[in-house]
């Protein structure tokens, strides 16, 4: 690639960053002053039941702004799920936005909360969908879902994907140049886990995992110096396999937990006789816990470990662990999707949440991460080890919260990343990024 062409891309991609940065902070002062103005005729009580651990008859979303601003003499919305079976309360935001993967996109994210029995104990369930087209041509569809029923016997997630996706490669471990390989490729991805309670927290699972990519491209530099290439290049790369789990969970809101923990230790071989490519295993380990810091008051510190593990043959190339390739895209923050990769994944993150308005309607976040992966020369060799990983690269920024829904708690994450090698870039996300 031409060096100068890239660096020039480089700077032009963080000046746009920071650009639509100020954009979306002289938007939210905007809305703070209209909250300012609005919060206490919002706060009004009522006595009505409620799910959450928090008073949201003393909170202020988006839509009490928007009433308050449209509707004269409009009075408070209130939550009358505790009074119902399967309340559903609904987010959806259209946006134009930017990210360092796909630069300005038009999306449409909707979140989906709802209980699927009446009790106060129950776990809340939700479906997470959304709509991209970006600027590089990329179309992108996810749907995820956690669902709870039978009082919280059963649990079933869903990942389902269906990208056309131009995009980057960086090459493999953490030692490499910021200096990317475009590619292109279309991808469908069908993951499906049903879990059983087999005791307090605790659930068993099994699931089918189905990854299929087709018309991958090398759309720049010489195909014999990437490691794309140099790894095994494929037109096609496909995977399925059986994924065996064990969960506990003790969270009571995944969309912004507030306490509790998660811990999933997942299974999940290929194999050539499911028509996969090659025989390999990998595993999941994914820790997340969350603490009232200080106790009483509703900020929250949240820590967040994934370890994403290969072994017993080699992967395809798309296949690897990644940043930014875990379920709903979040390692990394700071990076760009697919910055680094390797055989072996190993990735923390802590996260500090408080709030900036006393009405909910604001909220900030500090955090940081780091992230390391199996060395270049293990992962080409199939033989990465605990021996065998590349220095760590950190990761650290700010964001803002803004309130969507207060019943489901839903926030619009807005957040702003830095890391080594001058990566730096927006993320935006609907519903907490762990």
């Amino acid at each position: 690639m031409n060096d100068g062409n890239d660096k020039c891309l480089f700077l032009n991609n963080h000046i746009y960053n920071l650009k639509v940065f100020r954009r979306i902070i002289s938007l939210l002062v905007t809305i703070s002053l209209l909250s300012g103005v609005r919060s206490q005729d919002i706060s009004m009580a009522y006595a009505v039941p409620y799910l959450f651990s928090y008073d949201s008859l003393h909170q202020v979303d988006l839509a009490d702004i928007a009433r308050q601003v449209l509707v004269k003499n409009a009075k408070p919305r209130v939550d009358t799920s505790g009074l119902r079976d399967f309340s559903t309360h609904i987010s959806a935001v259209p946006a134009v936005g930017y990210s360092q993967v796909t630069q300005y996109a038009v999306v449409l994210s909707c979140n989906i909360a709802f209980y699927t029995g009446r009790k106060e104990n129950d776990n809340i369930s939700s479906v997470l969908t959304s709509l991209t087209y970006s600027q590089l041509k990329q179309v992108i569809l996810p749907i995820q879902s956690n669902i709870w029923w039978k009082g919280g016997k059963y649990n079933l997630q869903t990942d389902w994907r269906l990208l056309q996706y131009p995009s980057y490669t960086y090459g493999l471990g953490t030692q490499t140049q910021n200096l990317a390989d475009t590619i292109d490729y279309s991808y469908f991805r069908m993951h499906q886990s049903l879990y059983r309670s087999i005791a307090k927290n605790l659930y068993a699972g099994l699931g089918f995992d189905l990854d299929y990519y087709w018309n991958i491209q090398q759309l720049s530099n010489p195909p014999a110096r990437s490691d794309f290439s140099i790894y095994g290049f494929s037109k096609t790369e496909f995977a399925s396999g059986v994924s065996v789990s064990l969960l506990f969970d003790s969270r009571k809101n995944s969309i912004n937990p507030d306490q509790g923990s998660y811990l999933n230790i997942s299974y999940r071989p290929k194999f050539t006789f499911l028509g996969s490519d090659a025989n390999w295993q990998s595993m999941l380990i994914e820790y997340k816990v969350y603490k009232k810091f200080p106790s009483g008051t509703d900020n929250v510190f949240a820590f967040w470990s994934y370890n994403w593990l290969t072994w017993g043959g080699k992967p395809p190339y798309l296949m690897l662990p990644s940043t930014g390739w875990d379920a709903y895209v979040n390692t990394g923050r700071g990076y760009i999707q697919g910055r680094f990769r390797g055989s072996d994944m190993v990735y923390m993150e802590a996260e500090y949440r408080f709030n900036i308005t006393s009405n909910g309607l604001f909220g900030g976040v500090i955090f940081g991460n780091a992230e390391t992966f199996s060395s270049r020369a293990s992962t080409m060799a199939g033989n990465a080890s605990f021996n065998t990983f590349d220095p760590i690269e950190p990761g650290y920024g700010v964001g803002l919260r803004i309130k969507l829904n207060k019943f489901s708690r839903a926030n619009l994450c807005i957040d702003y990343g830095w890391g080594t090698g001058g990566s730096r870039g927006v993320a935006v996300n609907l519903g907490e990024v762990f």
